[in-house]
């Protein structure tokens, strides 16, 4: 008797088409999830040119031979699992496409400054008397309202802006103090991942309603919202949070040490935790000692318990103390570089790193999703498109019209 095996259900989102009019990070970021998950996305971009990042380099792919593409690695972390389409959408045939290819969309995500659609009839009012079941999903730097809402958002600013960058970094008084933004575009990361959370849910709205809606997402609300229990901190306190460098402001030790040979990170989340750490190290009295007996006391006496844990933590090499707290069941860690993370035996088990066919370099590598579906996962089925590589195929296979058209189209003179 054979064993029938079940049938591969279909990707999530499969079936949706998405208009993408986004570029740089925040919305190529969002769309890259629908994508992942199945979704249709159509990336138009300006002719010659094309999303900013194309040019954000080097470091680009290399071909078989090593040499340098023109595709650069800045763009290929954004845009896997689209279709690139090249048209000038300041020309009246070219806002004229777009409004089409909208007509057979169910999402539109766009970046431009707020009304700057508006004169092109891509704006979300004209199109959704064309498409009343268009979701519009709008992404810029302050909102469309507002005191700010006209001035340009970037990362870097909105960290500042946004009070990352008063949390981060070396504590005032110490060596290398001061403001320090993180090392990637969190701001533009987390407003591409509340922008797919905000689509996805008027989806699931317009199986009730039958009606799309506009979705106004900004990077200052989004990087104030991501600050989580730092919000409440100053909330419930009135008292400002301030930089702690690799520490935790609500609990102790949660930090960096400096082992015999290295660093390492112990992060104790509770009064156990503590009492097995301090057996680790040898210092058990540490956990009967009644200001550092519980997690409450241990952040009033932080100045008093972490001297004594840098002095012992430099006693013993590094992997030494993480295979002993490991074994204790003491959350602990190396500070990878990434070289370091991908040869980790745990990332290359869930298989973080892949590569795919690309039409210039041969193969080009992907840091996977981190979304694992049981049922219907995230399907790996193109890398980031070539500038115009599928207008041919979109624009004659959705609109019918003709090579001599699309030519035209992609011309940024016309």
């Amino acid at each position: 008797m054979s064993v029938q095996s079940t049938p591969p259900r279909p990707a999530p989102l499969a079936g949706i088409r998405v208009l993408d009019l986004t570029r740089v990070l925040a919305g190529p970021w969002c769309t890259q999830n629908l994508a992942d998950l199945g979704a249709e996305v159509v990336k138009v971009e300006r002719p010659v040119a094309g999303d900013d990042t194309r040019a954000w380099g080097p470091p680009y792919l290399k071909d078989q031979d090593g040499n340098a593409t023109s595709e650069a690695a800045y763009y290929l972390s954004a845009n896997r699992n689209k279709l690139s389409v090249t048209v000038d959408i300041a020309t009246p045939r070219g806002a004229q496409v777009v409004r089409e290819l909208a007509m057979q969309s169910d999402i539109l995500v766009e970046n431009f400054k707020v009304g700057g659609l508006k004169k092109y009839g891509l704006d979300y009012d004209t199109l959704r008397e064309i498409n009343p079941r268009l979701i519009y999903c709008s992404v810029t730097g302050f909102g469309q309202n507002g005191p700010y809402a006209n001035r340009p958002g970037y990362d870097f600013m909105i960290q500042g802006m946004g009070g990352l960058m008063s949390i981060t970094g070396e504590r005032d008084d110490l060596p290398g103090g001061g403001p320090q933004k993180a090392g990637v575009a969190v701001a533009d990361l987390m407003t591409g991942m509340y922008s797919t959370v905000g689509i996805l849910a008027a989806l699931i709205e317009r199986d009730k309603s039958g009606l799309g809606q506009h979705i106004d997402m900004a990077l200052l609300d989004c990087q104030v919202a991501m600050l989580a229990n730092q919000n409440l901190n100053y909330m419930t306190s009135g008292k400002v949070p301030q930089r702690a460098g690799n520490a935790h402001q609500n609990l102790v030790p949660y930090q960096v040490f400096a082992a015999a040979d290295g660093h390492l990170i112990v992060a104790v989340g509770n009064d156990s935790q503590f009492r097995n750490y301090s057996r680790v190290i040898g210092m058990s009295e540490l956990a009967d000692d009644p200001r550092f007996a519980t997690n409450p006391q241990r952040v009033i006496n932080r100045e008093a318990l972490v001297p004594i844990l840098v002095e012992r933590m430099k006693s013993g090499a590094r992997d030494m103390w993480l295979a002993e707290l490991e074994a204790a069941g003491v959350p602990a860690g190396p500070i990878n570089t990434l070289e370091q993370v991908y040869q980790d035996p745990q990332v290359q088990a869930r298989g973080m790193k892949l590569e795919l066919p690309h039409p210039t370099a041969g193969v080009a590598p992907i840091a996977a999703s981190p979304l694992k579906l049981s049922g219907s996962p995230v399907r790996y089925e193109r890398p980031a498109p070539t500038l115009g590589q599928h207008t041919r195929q979109v624009l004659s296979e959705r609109l019918g019209l003709s090579d001599a058209e699309i030519d035209a189209l992609s011309r940024p003179e016309n």
